[in-house]
């Protein structure tokens, strides 16, 4: 693996961490500019390398730093919002899947690979919410799969599409120069 590749792994797990601490918190998910960056690293660093800077975020939590909305360590595991965490880690990696694959690619390529990526984050997030809540709630506080997704998605889906077009329009210019200049 090249230093700049590596540079940039880091610099986008730093980003991600920072986009959770501009958040608006609510009592499951909070708003925050986490999934932004998460899909910039999609576009920009492709698969493998988005993948690895959401996983490296992620270890970074798990171990005790303080990188998440609420905090860090491994018992972060049980909070309901983890899922949305480990779906950053598909969400990147299926982004710059569909975005490597085109050469050069127009804004409707890459709002469309921010969209899989987005709904990948929501599928994984909703379930964990949901399994997290009935499993580790008490028995009078279980939800359904529609709670869940009314709780850790519905609020968010409005404020994540501008985000997406905020990424796909941006991208337009930035990644041709970051292609040409690596």
């Amino acid at each position: 693996m090249k230093t700049k590749d590596l540079v940039f792994i880091a610099l986008f797990a730093a980003l991600t961490a920072v986009g959770g601490f501009l958040n608006i918190p609510t009592p499951f998910v909070p708003f925050s500019l986490q999934f932004l960056f998460c899909a910039y690293a999609g576009v920009l660093l492709g698969s493998r390398n988005a993948l690895l800077s959401q996983l490296l975020y992620l270890a970074i939590g798990l171990i005790g730093v303080p990188v998440f909305t609420k905090g860090g360590g491994i018992g972060y595991i049980l909070q309901p919002s983890f899922g949305f965490l480990l779906g950053f880690a598909a969400c990147a990696f299926l982004i710059g899947l569909i975005v490597e694959r085109e050469p050069k690619p127009g804004f409707g390529r890459i709002f469309i690979a921010v969209l899989s990526g987005l709904l990948s984050t929501y599928i994984i997030g909703a379930l964990y919410l949901y399994f997290i809540t009935n499993y580790l709630a008490a028995p009078d506080s279980k939800i359904d799969i529609a709670q869940a997704i009314a709780w850790g998605v519905t609020p968010f889906i409005a404020f994540d599409l501008i985000k997406a077009v905020i990424v796909s329009a941006t991208s337009l210019k930035i990644l041709p120069a970051l292609r040409r200049a690596l």
